[in-house]
């Protein structure tokens, strides 16, 4: 079998970022696919999944509330290896395209306070794996170590 795509990114030398990870067709419409890497694969602790549960839900609730990208958004959820997320946006984008979303986003999450939208056995299989001040805490630093004055380093996978 073929290696998948993100199998042959060299994660030694990945760090923290926002990285196009594929470009696919679903019928006249382009499918990009983001890899925002929140932590440095095999480098340091991966995110626990009370905080990536959290994250995911308060980053798709943001997601499918912004006015420009609502209509857009296809998936976003957690890399199984738990080291960032994936975002899927119908159409041709490249990294830099997002960081506003991006920064918005983070800064959402970091900031925010009160229940978890959908944190209810009603709305989520698993509502009581949540950790709000971890996942405000990774967000406002990837938020300021990553978004912001972000380089083109952390916009383009390393060769």
């Amino acid at each position: 079998m073929e290696k998948i795509t993100s199998f042959t990114i060299d994660h030694i030398k990945l760090v923290p970022g926002v990285y196009v990870s594929r470009k696919d067709m679903a019928g006249n419409c382009v499918v990009t696919t983001f890899d925002l890497r929140m932590t440095s694969p095999n480098d340091e602790p991966v995110m626990n999944t009370a905080e990536v549960h959290t994250i995911e839900h308060l980053g798709a609730t943001f997601l499918r509330n912004d006015p420009d990208y609502k209509d857009r958004v296809l998936y976003f959820g957690p890399m199984g290896c738990r080291t960032g997320f994936y975002l899927l946006l119908a159409g041709d984008y490249e990294s830099k395209d997002i960081i506003p979303l991006m920064k918005s986003m983070f800064a959402f999450i970091a900031g925010y306070e009160g229940e978890v939208p959908g944190a209810s056995p009603k709305d989520c299989g698993n509502y009581l794996d949540m950790n709000l001040p971890m996942a405000k805490y990774l967000a406002g630093r990837y938020l300021k170590e990553v978004l912001e004055g972000i380089t083109e380093e952390r916009l383009v996978y390393p060769e």
